[in-house]
């Protein structure tokens, strides 16, 4: 196998990797999927790293997953004269709508939405976070507040409003304008940035339609209260604990973080964590033991990626920061205790299950029984395979595609590997692609067993006359050199 690490690492690009040959090195270095922040960057240069990517897999002959992350509803304020201002604790300041430059005790916040939504009582953050200001009175053009936490506040800096729900769309235009450029690039994932509700990713699913998998970042409060029906009708969930982190206090997140991974894990839903992963490896070649230890149990709980952000696109050493992610991962899945955390998940999982469902519950049984070298995955869809995923068997899943888009897109699915397979019109053909496929990813050798699943979609796209009716799935050993 190209890698038997099952957890996933995505790296964002950027101004320090955004290179061929930074990026050839983050592959060898372990990268499964590569994020493009459309927040920042230009479309010549997402767009060039987008041919590197596709020229590097086509090359190898490993997929390789692109991820382009909408900026979504940024909120933030106007200029200031002198480009900044010292906001001190206990003094007044307030917010209009005035296209003016502002001083030390108003700024411009051009957003006519906050002016409705804050009420007396209401926090604004600013810069993160680190400025914290009360509402004291709102009228339709201004917001007078008390500043309880003062600091250093420079042009453009955002703002984030955790107690109050805003009326706002979720795809702004700027968003709607990358995503039609972003799905011309034949990216394989879209990720929704300050989603707040189901009917958000329902809006970018009927502009994306099947033309990409979309990822819901969960990075405001309100998300939470709606978590169950965002996962629902998303492909896959990234906890971004930044904005998260700004609008939730310090010690509500790590909670939120470990609910989230267990309701996404419950609906067979790949879950990322991001944020602050290895911060300190921006300007330093190794992280602090704290860092280390954060990533580490992200893993412990189970998820399918870890993610890297400024660490890989602006920092001093993108690569040593990947291995560095790489080596905890690898540490981490040959503890005993993480598979017992899997098993113990395993028996708190649903009691009913669909056929497909259980053809996978199956598959990783047998595997572990027989102590096969992997299971193989036929499939067009994907689905069957992010089944396998869900079920975190010991052993590798290889999933055998003939389509590249599903092969890029299953480099996020935990413990899958794909590859590019050529059409399949027989059983025979199945043990034949399937043997020679494991044989050459080096997965076994000769005399080992694999378990092999094919899904519904895969089976139904072969010629009817091979299956009875009715029959639409597949569980079979593979002996390798016995023809099964």
């Amino acid at each position: 196998m190209q890698r038997q690490r099952a957890t996933k690492i995505i790296a964002t690009l950027g101004p320090a990797s955004s290179s061929k040959e930074m990026i050839t090195d983050l592959l060898r270095a372990g990268v499964n999927l590569f994020r493009l922040n459309f927040s920042h960057g230009t479309y010549d240069i997402h767009q060039k790293n987008v041919e590197w990517i596709r020229e590097l897999s086509k090359s190898t002959g490993r997929p390789v997953g692109i991820i382009q992350d909408l900026q979504g509803p940024k909120l933030r304020i106007g200029l200031f004269k002198e480009g900044f201002v010292l906001l001190e604790a206990g003094s007044n300041f307030y917010f209009d709508l005035e296209d003016n430059p502002g001083c030390t005790s108003r700024v411009r916040l051009p957003h006519p939405e906050i002016f409705k939504a804050v009420k007396e009582g209401h926090r604004l953050l600013l810069n993160d976070g680190l400025i914290s200001l009360r509402v004291q009175e709102v009228s339709p053009e201004i917001i007078r507040c008390l500043v309880e936490v003062g600091g250093i506040l420079s042009d453009k800096k955002g703002v984030n409003i955790p107690d109050s729900a805003l009326p706002q769309e979720s795809l702004t235009e700027k968003d709607r304008e990358d995503l039609k450029f972003g799905l011309s690039l034949e990216v394989d994932w879209v990720a929704l940035s300050f989603v707040q509700k189901a009917d958000d990713v329902l809006l970018a699913r009927s502009l994306i339609r099947d033309q990409a998998k979309i990822i819901s970042k969960i990075e405001k409060p309100l998300a939470l209260d709606h978590i169950d029906e965002i996962i629902e009708a998303s492909d896959a969930l990234l906890i971004a604990r930044g904005d998260l982190g700004v609008e939730l206090p310090p010690e509500d997140v790590p909670s939120a973080q470990k609910k989230i991974i267990s309701k996404a894990r419950a609906k067979a839903k790949p879950v990322i964590v991001a944020t602050q992963m290895l911060e300190s490896m921006i300007s330093s070649p190794t992280p602090t033991r704290a860092e280390a230890s954060d990533v580490a149990n992200a893993v412990y709980e189970g998820v399918d990626a870890v993610m890297l952000s400024a660490e890989s696109a602006a920092g001093q050493y993108p690569e040593a920061a990947v291995k560095m992610m790489n080596r905890i991962i690898d540490k981490v899945e040959s503890d005993s205790l993480y598979w017992i955390y899997r098993e113990k998940e395993r028996s708190e999982s649903r009691s009913r299950k669909t056929p497909d469902q259980a053809i996978m519950e199956a598959a990783r049984q047998v595997s572990q029984s027989i102590e096969a070298k992997g299971i193989v995955t036929l499939t067009y869809s994907g689905a069957s395979s992010y089944q396998a995923a869900f079920e975190r068997p010991q052993c590798p899943v290889l999933a055998l595609t003939p389509e590249s888009k599903v092969a890029a897109q299953l480099c996020l699915a935990w413990g899958v590997y794909p590859r590019l397979s050529e059409e399949i019109n027989s059983l025979l053909e199945i043990i034949e692609v399937t043997q020679k496929a494991v044989l050459e990813e080096h997965l076994a050798k000769i005399g080992d067993d694999v378990v092999i699943t094919a899904g519904g979609s895969f089976l139904q796209s072969l010629p009817q006359q091979i299956f009875k009716a009715g029959t639409t799935r597949v569980l079979r050993i593979l002996t390798l050199g016995q023809g099964g």
